[in-house]
């Protein structure tokens, strides 16, 4: 089999459609929206974050392993390199997020409307990491940051194909460098990114431990997102290095992480229960009487069922059945991200909303009293909605879904795309032979 991935017209094609699918359903939530077109950028940070993530874990499971002098994983690296290549899209993304918070384009976040900075003591406690040049300043800085480290590393990797070989193995040297480095930058501003894009959604709610369980969300979803591109790619006859002890040791991976992402869930549940601050117990009471289905649905899609499938060891190196728990935790953690994102949301738009467009002096005045008329019936409608199913926050609508779609298939054409432009062996790597004769 070539080296080299070649992308079949058709694959082409259905990511072409997959993209068409997520515009069209975005410009279908905008239409039907509300006034401040909640669901709409709802829909656009929730899936931007999520694979910003994924792209983002990729990267850190590879330096991760580069520094531990890992090599087991070596014949398929190309994926994980390829994933991380897509932080160059992420920042674009983010940087539109960040450009709306600056321009009142959107109302995601709480601490971002004038009129609450104004009166709410807790968020003005907060301005001097809740503001507008944090988010899209600093956030810009640190996502570049990550691109950087990504699109370095995986020049290097290339040109060992090409130069590598010395007894020094000088390029191997340089990448446990560069991996080394960048450990700890993302350790701490993957947090810092966490906190900004995520938790602060719900401003006055915290949690030391919400870092932590994002980041396990994030890494469990890259590893089945991995687990799937390499099934697809080994039914095409490609990766024929990859073995059944390969996939073991990602089927281990997803078992494992998918159980550190409970023991996460479990701690920041069980001790804000325990401690029964209402400043913190209003997260987990918001999403339960509110949102049960996403709550309960979401252990059971990410714990309970990975659990009782991947607990049996042979199920880790049966192809069908790794394939079926990757796509169902896939979609799982996408879910978990939803219910992260969109209560917060929800009830930021009804409190905009409720004393008429205050945040969106961006606009200028005269935008914020043509709005402020519409302010009473948007409230009463978002109140309505926090009692009251509303599609697409207290569940995934069809618009979500498509949404996702695109996002999905966004992602993968650009890892397809860099995939293909480098051949998928590693010749020179140091660790090669022994990723070739690997047994888990």
């Amino acid at each position: 089999m070539d080296n080299t991935y070649k992308i079949p017209a058709r694959q082409t094609m259905l990511l072409g459609v997959g993209m068409l699918i997520g515009v069209l359903c975005l410009v279908l939530t905008y239409v039907g929206d509300d006034d401040l077109h909640t669901r709409f950028w709802s829909n656009i940070l929730h899936n931007s974050v999520f694979f910003t993530g994924i792209a983002l874990m990729a990267l850190f499971f590879l330096s991760a392993s580069i520094t531990a002098w890992a090599g087991w994983y070596t014949v398929f690296k190309r994926v994980w390199e390829s994933m991380s290549q897509f932080l160059i899209v992420g920042f674009g993304l983010m940087l539109i997020l960040g450009l709306g918070v600056y321009f009142g384009w959107h109302h995601l976040y709480h601490w971002a409307d004038e009129a609450t900075r104004e009166t709410d003591v807790i968020i003005q406690g907060k301005a001097g990491f809740l503001n507008a040049n944090m988010y899209v300043i600093f956030g810009g800085i640190i996502v570049a940051v990550w691109y950087f480290f990504a699109n370095r590393m995986r020049a290097i990797s290339l040109d060992e194909d090409k130069n590598g070989g010395d007894s020094n193995f000088s390029h191997h040297r340089r990448l446990r460098t560069y991996a080394a480095i960048f450990l700890p930058i993302a350790g701490f501003t993957s947090a810092a990114m966490v906190w900004l894009w995520i938790m602060s959604v719900d401003s006055h709610w915290y949690s030391t431990l919400f870092a932590w369980y994002t980041g396990a969300s994030w890494f469990v979803s890259m590893m089945a997102l991995t687990i799937m591109i390499i099934s697809y790619m080994k039914g095409r006859g490609y990766f024929e290095n990859v073995t059944t002890e390969h996939l073991h040791d990602l089927g281990k991976l997803l078992f494992a992480f998918s159980i550190f992402w409970t023991y996460l869930w479990f701690s920041q549940y069980m001790l804000i229960w325990y401690g029964n601050v209402g400043e913190e117990t209003i997260y987990f009471k918001e999403r339960i009487d509110h949102y049960p289905v996403l709550f309960y649905g979401n252990l059971i899609i990410n714990f309970i069922l990975p659990f009782f499938i991947l607990m049996r060891n042979d199920n880790k190196k049966k192809y069908g059945t790794l394939l079926f728990t990757a796509g169902a935790v896939f979609f799982g953690h996408w879910w978990d991200f939803f219910l992260m994102l969109k209560p917060g949301i929800l009830h930021t738009a009804h409190e905009v909303g409720g004393h008429g467009h205050g945040g969106d002096s961006g606009h200028g005045t005269d935008h914020g009293a043509d709005m402020a008329g519409h302010g009473a019936e948007h409230a009463g409608d978002m109140a309505h909605g926090a009692s009251e199913f509303l599609m697409g926050f207290n569940f995934p609508g069809f618009l979500e879904f498509g949404t996702m779609i695109g996002f999905l298939s966004l992602f993968l054409f650009f890892f397809w795309r860099t995939l293909s432009s480098a051949q998928l062996n590693p010749e020179k790597d140091p660790f090669l032979e022994e990723s070739l004769h690997h047994h888990a």
